[in-house]
C-alpha cells in the first residue's frame, strides 16, 4: 500500500501535497466558470482577460491543471505522497477516459486521414486511454490519462492550432460549421470537469474517500453550471432590456403622471415620483414613448384567473382522493390521467380552448377563455402536488385528531390542509412559472392585437355589473380580447410583426418586453415563495 513506508518528504510535510491537489480543484472550478461565461459571450474568445488573450489564458491554465493532476498521481505511485489507492481505477473511469480520448482521436484522425479513418484513429486512441486507465493502479489510472487531456488541449490553444479565428466546415448541405467561439469553451469545460474529478480523487487520497470527493466535485460542477446558466440568462436579458425599459424614464418629485385616487367618496389627485413610459403607457399616436401596459395587465389577470380556477378544484380533488376515496382502480386511473394531462403540449390545450370555449363566449377571443384554458393547464400540477403534500402528512396527526373526537372534515380542514399548504403552494409556484410564459393557448383563445392603446387596458374589477336577470352579475371586460406579454413577444420576434414608427429602436423594444415578462414571472414566484415561507413558519411555531 502506498504510504506504508514513509519517505523523508512525507515525514517533513504532507500538507504541501494536499495543497497541490486543492489548487488543482480550484483551477478546474475556475476554468469551468470561465468556459460557461465564454459560451454566453460574456467573455470574448477574440478578446483578453486582464490583458492576457483569452485563448492563451485558458491554454496556460489547462496545462497547469493537467500537469498538477499527473504530478500528483506519479508522486503517489512513487510513494512520495501518502495515499490509499485501489488496484484499479475501475470501468467507469475507463469508459469516461476512453470516450473523451475517442473524441480527441477522431478529431485528429479527421485532420490526418478523414472519412472512416478518423473513426479508426479515434477507436485506437480511445482503446489505449481505456487500457491506460483500467490496467494500472488507481493513482496512475485516474490521473495520467485524465491529466493528459487538459495538457493536450492547453497546448493546442497555446500553439494557435485552435485559435480565435478557427472554423471547421462540417460539409453539410445546410452549410453548418464549428467555430472557435463554440469549440474552445466546450473543450475547456469538459477538460476542466474531468480534470477536476481526478484532482478531487487525488485530494481524497484515492480509494473510497477519493471516489466520494470526485463524485461530489462532479455534482457541484454540474450544479454550478445550472445556476450559472440561469444567472447568465437573467443577466443577458437585463442588460439587453434595461435601455428600452428606461427609455424616456424620469425620476424625482412630480416626475410621474397625475393619478386620481377615490376613497370614501373623496377624490385625491396624486403625482407619482417616477415616470417609466414603457410600463405605464400603451400605444397612441400622441405618445412620446410607447409602452406595453395593456399586455402587462392582461398577463397578470390571465395568471390570477387561472389560479383562482385551478387551485380550488385541484386542492378539492386532492382532498377527496387522499382522505375519502378508497385506493383502487379509480384513484390509479386519476393518477394516470393527471400525469398525462400535465405532459400534454400547450398547443393541445390551446386547441381545446379554441374549439370548446371560444364558441361559448360570444364566438370570439376573450380574456375569460384564456383564463380557463390556462386554468386547465395548471389544474393537473396542482392536483398532483397537493395530493403528494397531503400524503406526506404523517398519519399520527390524523390519529391524534380522531382521538380528540374531531370528525373527518374538521381533521382535514384543521390538521391536514395546514400541514400540506407549503407543498400546495410549491405546486402552484411551479405551475404559474409555466402558464405565465405560454404563447400558443393565448394566441388561440385570448390575443387581441400587438399594439393596444393604454385606454383599452382591461379593467376586470371595475367591469362587474349587476343585472336583474340571471346570472345577475356580468363583466363585459372578461369577454374582451386583449394582449399578453408572451403573445406580444411572439408577434414582435417570432412572427416578424414590424414596429414601424411606433418606437425609435425596435430591438430595444423587444428586449424590454422580454425583461418585463421575466419581471412579472419572478414577481409571481416571489409572492409564492413568501406565502410558502409564511405557512412553514406558522407550522413551526404552532
Amino acid at each position: 500500500m502506498a504510504g506504508a513506508t514513509r519517505t523523508e518528504l512525507v515525514r517533513q510535510d504532507t500538507s504541501g501535497t494536499d495543497a497541490v491537489a486543492a489548487v488543482a480543484v480550484a483551477i478546474s472550478a475556475l476554468l469551468f466558470g470561465l468556459s460557461i461565461v465564454a459560451l454566453a459571450d460574456l467573455v470574448s474568445i477574440t478578446g483578453s482577460v486582464a490583458g492576457v488573450p483569452t485563448v492563451s489564458l485558458l491554454g496556460a491554465m489547462l496545462v497547469l491543471l493537467g500537469g498538477a493532476v499527473m504530478a500528483f498521481g506519479v508522486g503517489s505511485r512513487l510513494e512520495a505522497v501518502s495515499t490509499t489507492p485501489d488496484t484499479t481505477a475501475g470501468l467507469v473511469a475507463g469508459v469516461a477516459a476512453g470516450g473523451l480520448w475517442f473524441a480527441v482521436g477522431s478529431g485528429i484522425g479527421n485532420v490526418l486521414v478523414g472519412g472512416l479513418g478518423a473513426a479508426v484513429v479515434g477507436l485506437l486512441v480511445g482503446a489505449v486511454a481505456f487500457a491506460a486507465t483500467v490496467i494500472p493502479r488507481e493513482d496512475i489510472g485516474s490521473t495520467v490519462p485524465i491529466g493528459a487531456l487538459p495538457v493536450l488541449t492547453g497546448l493546442v490553444f497555446l500553439t494557435g492550432t485552435l485559435g480565435p479565428e478557427w472554423v471547421f466546415d462540417l460539409g453539410w448541405e445546410q452549410g453548418a460549421s464549428l467555430t472557435a467561439e463554440f469549440v474552445i469553451p466546450v473543450a475547456t469545460l469538459f477538460s476542466a470537469m474531468i480534470a477536476g474529478w481526478a484532482a478531487a480523487k487525488a485530494y481524497g487520497g484515492f480509494g473510497a474517500r477519493g471516489r466520494h470527493l470526485g463524485a461530489y466535485t462532479l455534482v457541484y460542477l454540474n450544479a454550478l453550471s445550472i445556476v450559472a446558466f440561469l444567472f447568465v440568462l437573467v443577466a443577458f436579458t437585463v442588460v439587453k432590456g434595461v435601455p428600452g425599459l428606461l427609455t424616456g424614464a424620469q425620476f424625482g418629485p412630480g416626475a410621474g403622471p397625475s393619478t386620481t385616487l377615490g376613497l370614501f367618496g373623496l377624490e385625491l389627485s396624486v403625482r407619482l415620483p417616477f415616470s417609466v413610459p414603457f410600463v405605464m403607457n400603451g400605444v397612441a399616436l400622441l405618445n412620446d414613448y410607447q409602452g406595453v401596459l395593456p399586455a402587462i395587465v392582461g398577463t397578470v389577470w390571465l395568471v390570477v384567473g387561472a389560479v383562482l380556477f385551478a387551485v380550488p378544484l385541484g386542492v378539492g380533488a386532492a382532498v377527496f382522493l387522499t382522505e375519502y376515496a378508497e385506493r383502487g382502480r379509480f384513484t390509479q386511473a386519476v393518477e394516470v390521467a393527471t400525469n398525462g394531462l400535465w405532459s400534454t403540449p400547450s398547443i393541445v390545450f390551446g386547441l381545446f380552448g379554441f374549439a370548446f370555449l371560444v364558441p361559448r363566449f360570444g364566438n370570439g377571443k376573450s380574456l375569460l377563455s384564456g383564463m380557463i384554458t390556462l386554468g386547465f393547464m395548471l389544474l393537473p400540477l396542482v392536483l398532483i402536488t397537493s395530493r403528494e403534500a397531503m400524503l406526506s402528512v404523517p398519519d399520527e396527526y390524523r390519529d391524534a385528531s380522531a382521538a380528540l373526537g374531531v370528525n373527518k372534515w374538521q381533521t382535514v380542514r384543521s390538521v391536514v390542509l395546514p400541514a400540506a399548504l407549503p407543498g400546495v403552494v410549491t405546486g402552484v409556484i411551479l405551475g404559474v412559472g409555466r402558464i405565465a410564459g405560454e404563447t400558443a393557448p393565448i394566441l388561440l383563445t385570448m390575443a387581441g392585437g400587438t399594439f393596444i392603446p393604454g385606454s383599452q387596458t382591461v379593467d376586470v374589477i371595475g367591469g362587474f355589473e349587476f343585472t336583474a336577470s340571471p346570472p345577475f352579475v356580468a363583466n363585459p371586460e372578461l369577454l374582451q380580447a386583449t394582449s399578453a406579454l408572451p403573445y406580444q413577444l411572439f408577434a414582435l420576434i417570432t412572427a416578424g410583426v414590424g414596429l414601424g414608427e411606433n418606437v425609435a429602436n425596435p430591438d430595444e423594444f423587444r428586449w424590454a418586453t422580454a425583461l418585463v415578462l421575466l419581471m412579472v414571472v419572478l414577481s409571481f414566484y416571489a409572492i409564492g415563495i413568501a406565502a410558502r415561507y409564511y405557512f412553514r413558519r406558522k407550522l413551526r411555531y404552532e
